[in-house]
């Protein structure tokens, strides 16, 4: 092998080529060998994969860093192992699920062999289904734990493993370190229990979707208003994945006039006719944008391959149909949750939302204006659903959301969920529609009172070993020499989350900031602009997030300060964006 490959490497390659390993795979490695194809052997053996703020998420294929049998059933071994030793007296029971990808199905049935292997006794999905059913059902069955397969928003050539303690929620610390100690534990594949045990194995099918949507039925807030405005013309698509339960959902709510993009609606994990299977991308909301402007809908939806996501357009004060970004969409959710609440006298004292601490200040601004408590958590829903689990019968939550286009309204699940949001954003439309409003105007109405907040988001692909690298330098010169100016506004405030200490530059104060540590940095300006930095935990990419804001004063002057606010965006990340 090429000296380029360091010694570590080496040996994991040399181990996949023992006898423990079945002949394709091993095949498949010494190709890798005997055609010298250098990168492809550090970027798949260079490392373990390791849970991120989504699970284990990586391309399909062989080695100890990609999604295989192996990596999956080592994982999963790991997993039961560690709900062994956390609840040695009962009876351990797990639920899995699998979303719309290439292998979802089989590597969901490996995850189930592992599991009853290991005398865990097994829920398993009988068919595809959204992450957040699988969430639900490990709350409904009792579970102790969980698993999905999925990439979530991922290219096509990505498969994932989303591991879920007994709240629903998926695995925090100190779990999701302990877990990994576990996994790494296992030094051969020979320690992996493959064999199926039929008996320990309960398959979940159709009936289930009734519980799930009955009980999701009962968070309604305005269902008079569903029943004035049950033609409210919806388009929907599910870009080819498990949000083909959305129309059931929508119909069992009340809504009769939902039409979908045909083209999307069987599932297949190559997404044929999208580029990038994510609705916070323009290009994947494409032709269910098209369909909604021909037929001049009043709402278009999309969900990613596991319906955790939603993407939405809405027509805007020219009667086109708008695309509207995750912090503009929970913050239309926040608000209508809230003050519907207020108006039927429904909000407590102990009420609270919850946002990311990379999600628009809006929210929060909407949350203080009602008296509502609000928390911001790192990046990942995972940590909202951790706050959720932490306050449950101290304090009430109401919903959540995060920039990347994941909400939550109710405590059903401990996940994003954009089954329930769809149902949510639907009636929310109805709510205001009889009002004589379209949710474009609701937005300019919360940035007359709030102000207006214009967000953007700059992801830089860095794939491999060399990327991650590459991705590790950009943060280590970033706290190095951190910019004292940013759009040509004085830098007031610099939060590093990796020390959780945040220096106030002006007088030289530093504080500790009460969050888990993490590799995120955040600059404030004088302005008020929030300028975050991070490693995506889930994809081979480094993100870069602007928020500006500006007093709005009529919604005749959107357009020129908009226009205003974008052109300072663009400054902004001109000074930080380095690639």
């Amino acid at each position: 092998m090429n000296n380029k490959i360091d010694n570590e490497t080496k040996d994991r390659i040399q181990q996949w080529l023992g006898a423990e390993y079945d002949r394709d795979t091993v095949a498949k490695v010494q190709n890798l060998v005997d055609s010298n194809e250098e990168t492809e052997l550090i970027d798949a053996f260079y490392k373990e994969l390791a849970f991120g703020t989504g699970g284990l998420r990586g391309i399909m294929g062989v080695g100890s860093n990609r999604i295989n049998k192996y990596t999956i059933g080592k994982a999963t071994q790991g997993l039961a192992n560690y709900l062994k030793s956390q609840f040695p007296a009962q009876e351990i029971k797990v639920a899995v699920g699998y979303d719309c990808r290439n292998n979802s199905q089989q590597l969901g049935h490996l995850v189930a062999d592992v599991f009853s292997a290991n005398g865990i006794h097994v829920y398993l999905f009988k068919e595809l289904r959204p992450t957040p059913m699988l969430s639900f059902a490990v709350r409904h069955f009792g579970c102790q734990g969980g698993v999905m397969l999925t990439a979530s928003h991922n290219p096509k050539e990505y498969n994932g493993y989303k591991a879920y303690w007994k709240d629903g929620g998926q695995l925090v610390a100190p779990h999701d370190k302990n877990v990994i100690d576990e996994v790494n534990a296992i030094r051969s594949v020979n320690d992996i229990k493959f064999e199926r045990d039929q008996t320990k194995i309960t398959l979940v099918d159709e009936d289930f979707d009734k519980r799930y949507i009955e009980e999701n039925k009962k968070l309604s807030i305005h269902p008079e208003a569903v029943s004035a405005q049950k033609d409210l013309k919806i388009i929907f698509s599910p870009i080819h994945g498990t949000g083909i339960i959305v129309p059931k959902v929508l119909s069992a709510w009340g809504f009769t006039n939902v039409q979908v993009v045909e083209e999307q609606m069987t599932p297949d994990g190559n997404f044929p006719t999208v580029v990038y299977p994510n609705p916070e991308e323009e290009e994947a909301m494409t032709m269910a944008k098209q369909k909604g402007q021909e037929l001049d809908a009043d709402l278009v939806m999309a969900t990613d391959p596991d319906a955790d996501r939603v993407g939405l357009a809405v027509k805007n004060h020219k009667g086109e149909m708008q695309l509207l970004n995750g912090n503009q969409i929970g913050s239309l959710l926040i608000y209508y949750v809230l003050s519907s609440k207020k108006a039927k006298h429904e909000l407590r004292d102990n009420d609270f939302i919850v946002k990311t601490i990379v999600t628009s200040n809006l929210m929060a601004d909407i949350g203080h204006s009602f008296g509502v408590k609000h928390y911001d958590t790192l990046t990942g829903f995972k940590f909202i659903g951790e706050v959720m689990t932490k306050l449950e019968g101290k304090e009430n939550y109401l919903v959540g959301g995060e920039e990347s286009y994941g909400f939550l309204v109710g405590d059903l699940v401990r996940d994003k969920d954009a089954v329930n949001a769809c149902a949510f954003i639907a009636e929310m439309a109805a709510y205001f529609k009889t009002q004589g409003k379209t949710l474009f105007d609701v937005l300019l109405e919360l940035y007359e009172s709030y102000g207006f907040y214009q967000e953007k988001l700059i992801s830089l692909t860095k794939k491999g070993k060399a990327g991650a690298d590459e991705i590790k330098q950009m943060m280590a010169n970033l706290r190095a020499t951190p910019p004292q100016l940013l759009g040509g506004v004085n830098v007031k405030e610099i939060r590093d989350y990796s020390t959780a200490i945040a220096h106030i530059l002006t007088d030289g104060t530093k504080t500790t900031m009460d969050l888990p540590k993490s590799d995120v940095l955040q600059f404030i300006t004088v302005d008020g602009d929030v300028i975050s930095a991070r490693p995506s935990g889930t994809e081979p990419k480094i993100k870069f997030y602007c928020s500006v804001k500006e007093d709005l004063g009529s919604r005749d002057a959107y357009e020129h300060v908009l226009a205003k606010l974008e052109d300072k965006v663009k400054r902004i990340m001109a000074d930080i964006v380095k690639d």
